[in-house]
């Protein structure tokens, strides 16, 4: 089933779920149906700091660690939630009702980078534990990162595991300049870092490469930057590393910075169609 961008409850990506810390519903274009995110930084931690990022970091987090037995509990709870069709009768997924019994994918992403939590290995576990207790063999489980953590060893760890149990990796490459990565991801982690994370990764094992295109100051992306971008994904390529697919998407919500705007369909589309001809990879756009 087609998932629309025209759907308010896709528009709509909260984190907060009833009382819930940890876990979160969402109907997602890209997992195509109900995605159960799972919320490592309850603290709103992350070593980011994007133009485009709509999480509110002035008001405080909800919890400063992550339980792991509090985590659990609510992600059992929301799957037998959603199994029984209790989210079909929430007025944000009314409008989907068919959607919200069948779980297409257990998320790692929330309100900060996951990778930066110590015990990243301890959290996937515990989402694989539980996906085998409901028999959801085809749910998948995927890791939403900005690739900064990739390296660490708790997450390398939890990657292999996450990989024997339906895995996922969309990582983030937004930018094919160190100067460019500074204007829109204004991180303190070297690009270099990123880029090596990003190699070693997908040579370990195939990735989503998931960029944000927008305009600044209105604005779109500049030639040399696309090609830069380009250049970027060969390398990997030509390193060993396995890309399955590129997710090209924009701007869906307000942003923080009023320059930072969303592209017209056809302008990402056009994007799109320099990547697809520039590196011969399959890419996807959600606009």
């Amino acid at each position: 089933m087609i998932v629309s961008n025209q759907w308010a409850v896709v528009q709509d990506h909260s984190r907060v779920f009833q009382d819930l810390v940890y876990v979160y519903p969402v109907i997602s274009r890209r997992s195509r149906g109900l995605s159960i995110g799972i919320n490592l930084n309850p603290d709103k931690r992350c070593n980011f700091d994007c133009v485009y990022c709509e999480v509110d970091r002035k008001t405080p987090g909800r919890a400063l660690t992550v339980d792991l037995i509090q985590m659990r509990e609510e992600l059992i709870w929301l799957i037998r939630y959603a199994l029984e069709g209790g989210l079909a009768t929430q007025p944000k997924f009314n409008e989907v009702p068919e959607l919200t019994r069948q779980i297409r994918d257990i998320a790692f992403s929330g309100d900060g980078e996951p990778t930066m939590v110590p015990n990243f290995d301890a959290c996937v576990r515990v989402a694989v534990e539980v996906k085998r207790e409901f028999g959801l063999a085809t749910t998948q489980l995927v890791l939403i990162t900005d690739s900064a953590g990739l390296d660490k060893a708790s997450v390398k760890r939890g990657l292999e595991l996450m990989e024997a149990n339906q895995g996922e990796f969309w990582c983030k490459l937004d930018a094919g300049t160190e100067e460019y990565y500074r204007l829109v991801n204004r991180s303190f982690v070297k690009f270099e870092r990123i880029l090596a994370n990003l190699l070693e990764t997908a040579r370990a094992r195939p990735i989503v490469i998931q960029s944000l295109f927008l305009k600044i100051n209105g604005a779109v992306l500049p030639p040399e930057e696309i090609a830069a971008y380009c250049g970027r994904l060969n390398d990997i390529v030509q390193g060993g590393g396995r890309i399955r697919e590129v997710h090209a998407y924009t701007v869906a919500r307000p942003t923080p910075e009023p320059w930072a705007t969303r592209l017209s369909a056809g302008e990402l589309e056009a994007i799109a169609v320099q990547i697809r001809e520039r590196t011969g990879l399959k890419v996807l756009t959600f606009d």
